[in-house]
């Protein structure tokens, strides 16, 4: 499309960037047909194509309102529209930057002021958010009903292996995970370790950024993403292999980590390795031999939801799935399997009634197969089902640890 930006934009390197993503839309609609909130609400302005076209304006000049921020709020940044787009539209990327100049414009209520910066200064925070966390477990019983199920019960840890291996791999080990789900890498690195890889979990390392950065707090997800390279660094330059990420939200971003540090002299060469070296879990998996794993889980009918960040983020589809068929685990039918379970990061939050209706709907199509229980890759999708549903949801690689923990 046709692109008229100001000056005050085409003069930075984002209004730049913003610039060339809205000249790639060709305003097709093909992204309407596999958008959720346009499927919920059917207003094109809540829509990829609508909202390209209002942040199209903004960055021409129009001034920006508290309508057009409803809308972008309303954006789940799921992502499916890329996948749809036959012009390779980045839409997530002009989202978060629309995201910010619209948050320097339009002053949000002050309800809503305090809320994100809650968010923001507690979640990516595990000494903050731990304790947080297990004071609303120990009073769960207490709690009412709505409130209680948004409470994940304490997780059992254990110890993890600590046998050098010639092979060393990276740990993310997160912010909400850390505290919420500290299974997932537990599992990991035993998983890991049977395969002769060492799990290396470097002291310093916090949040990936990506709570700040979704909240258009730039500056500051820039900060929780330089302190993570610091952390791996030294270890990168021993020679560990790759940094391994569990939670697919978060290699997402860490996967972007040289495109969001570009411009900054002193960490660019040291972002673009870190990029180059992220694999989510399901990567690491599937290039080693699992054919030890073949049959461990026969008997057990699971049903598989495929986070946006791993299917539309990083792309990875049809892998976990692949990895749990191989191991002898019965995978239920998932209809719409591409579309968003309603977490999507702070999104669960800012948005319930949204959210809560796209997880009535995917957790109606989960348990439509008739599963044992539902295996996820990320944690904030882990915990929104886990919400709102009967089923148990956990991650998939819990499975393999007692699949192959009990063959061993």
């Amino acid at each position: 499309m046709q692109t008229h930006l100001t000056e005050q934009f085409l003069n930075t390197p984002e209004g730049q960037e913003a610039d060339a993503i809205l000249r790639a839309c060709v305003h097709c609609g093909f992204c309407t047909a596999t958008c959720p909130t346009y499927q919920l609400l059917g207003d094109e302005l809540d829509g990829p194509r609508g909202r390209i076209y209002q942040l199209k304006q903004v960055f021409e000049g129009v001034p920006a309102g508290r309508s057009t921020q409803l809308h972008l709020d309303r954006c789940l940044s799921c992502r499916a529209c890329e996948t749809t787009c036959p012009s390779g539209v980045r839409y997530g990327r002009l989202a978060d930057l629309g995201r910010e100049v619209i948050e320097r414009q339009v002053a949000r209520p002050w309800r809503q002021r305090i809320l994100r910066y809650a968010l923001r200064k507690v979640l990516p925070r595990p000494r903050l958010f731990g304790p947080l966390l297990r004071l609303g477990q120990l009073a769960r019983p207490l709690l009412p009903t709505a409130l209680r199920a948004r409470v994940p019960p304490a997780q059992p840890v254990r110890p993890r292996p600590q046998r050098p291996h010639p092979r060393t791999l990276l740990a993310l080990e997160g912010c909400v995970q850390s505290a919420a789900t500290p299974a997932t890498n537990d599992a990991a690195a035993r998983v890991l370790d049977r395969l002769g890889i060492r799990l290396l979990s470097p002291a310093g390392q916090g949040c990936c950024g990506a709570v700040s950065h979704h909240l258009s707090a730039s500056d500051e997800a820039l900060d929780y993403m330089r302190a993570n390279i610091d952390a791996w660094w030294p270890a990168i330059e021993d020679g560990a292999e790759a940094i391994v990420i569990s939670a697919s939200g978060c290699a997402t971003v860490v996967k972007d980590y040289g495109h969001l540090l570009r411009h900054d002299p002193a960490y660019a060469d040291k972002a673009a390795r870190v990029s180059l070296l992220a694999r989510d879990l399901a990567e690491v998996l599937a290039a080693e031999d699992l054919s030890g794993l073949s049959g461990l889980g026969a008997g057990r009918r699971i049903a598989f939801h495929a986070p946006c960040t791993l299917q539309h983020g990083q792309r990875i589809v049809g892998v976990v799935e692949r990895i749990l068929s191989d191991a002898g685990f019965e995978l239920s039918p998932v209809s719409d399997a591409h579309l968003c379970c309603g977490s999507a990061g702070t999104y669960s939050i800012l948005q319930p009634e949204l959210a809560q209706r796209l997880r009535a709907d995917k957790l109606s199509k989960l348990a439509a197969g008739a599963p044992e229980l539902i295996a996820t890759a990320n944690v904030g999708c882990q915990l929104h089902l886990q919400a709102g549903g009967t089923l148990p949801v956990r991650h998939w690689i819990e499975l393999l640890d007692e699949a192959s923990g009990a063959a061993s």
